[in-house]
């Protein structure tokens, strides 16, 4: 906890005060987030850090393993989050941004380790067609590389259950929404987005300009089988 402490001393003079003309805009006008991003718990995810979001720019949801519940499926908060940043705030831009060595899709793959009367095991429940998809794609895997695609096809199934959501389903019909799948790699640093147009997970090369970039993730909602007939494998 020391280190923590004395990391809010350093924020407050060392980051907090050269963006605070930008912090008294947003508190002026109200927050416009460019997006929002679903993403894991991990500590050792950053959203701020990965996308160099400044403060008021990145509206931000995080659980264990990047999960959006169908709605009406739970009375968490993820809903009303969605829906706040959705029809409050005005966002048009959602990323479900998973994540290599997930701890939750280690779980997944592994469910002899998880207690299915415990939160985590209930929480998984989530992902359930993201199991389902694994058994009957990669039957030939085990390890570190079913863990891979099961951070890839649960971005795919988790867009998919966001898409069962009121204010999404609306935006989208209305084309006022665009939906993006990544997955960031801790290794390397490097992101990955879902190209629907090729069927797959493509490097996100920023620095060459929007022409480069991978379309958004559309049509939506999909059904398991829809999601799980994707080719998930990078370029």
């Amino acid at each position: 906890m020391e280190k923590l402490v004395h990391g809010t001393h350093q924020f407050r003079t060392g980051v907090f005060l050269a963006k605070l003309p930008l912090v008294r805009q947003t508190l002026a006008e109200g927050q416009r987030p460019l997006a929002m991003m679903i993403t894991c718990s991990d500590s050792r995810v950053d959203p701020e850090a990965l996308t160099q979001a400044d403060p008021g720019e990145l509206f931000v949801l995080r659980n264990a393993g990047n999960i959006v519940p169908p709605f009406g499926a739970t009375r968490g908060g993820e809903a009303a989050t969605v829906e706040y940043a959705v029809n409050v705030l005005g966002v048009r831009d959602l990323i479900v941004c998973g994540h290599s060595h997930c701890g939750a899709m280690q779980a997944l793959v592994n469910p002899a380790t998880v207690d299915p009367r415990t939160a985590v095991g209930r929480w998984l429940e989530h992902a359930e067609a993201t199991r389902q998809i694994l058994w009957a794609k990669y039957p030939h895997l085990d390890g570190e590389p079913l863990v891979d695609r099961a951070v890839r096809e649960n971005v795919l199934v988790q867009l998919g259950h966001l898409g069962t959501h009121p204010a999404v389903a609306a935006g989208l019909a209305r084309r006022e929404l665009r939906l993006h799948g990544w997955v960031l790699c801790l290794d390397t640093g490097t992101v990955d987005a879902f190209d629907p147009g090729r069927g797959r997970f493509v490097p996100l090369n920023g620095d060459a300009g929007p022409g480069v970039l991978p379309p958004p993730f559309a049509p939506l909602p999909l059904t398991a089988g829809e999601v799980g007939g994707r080719d998930l494998q990078p370029a």
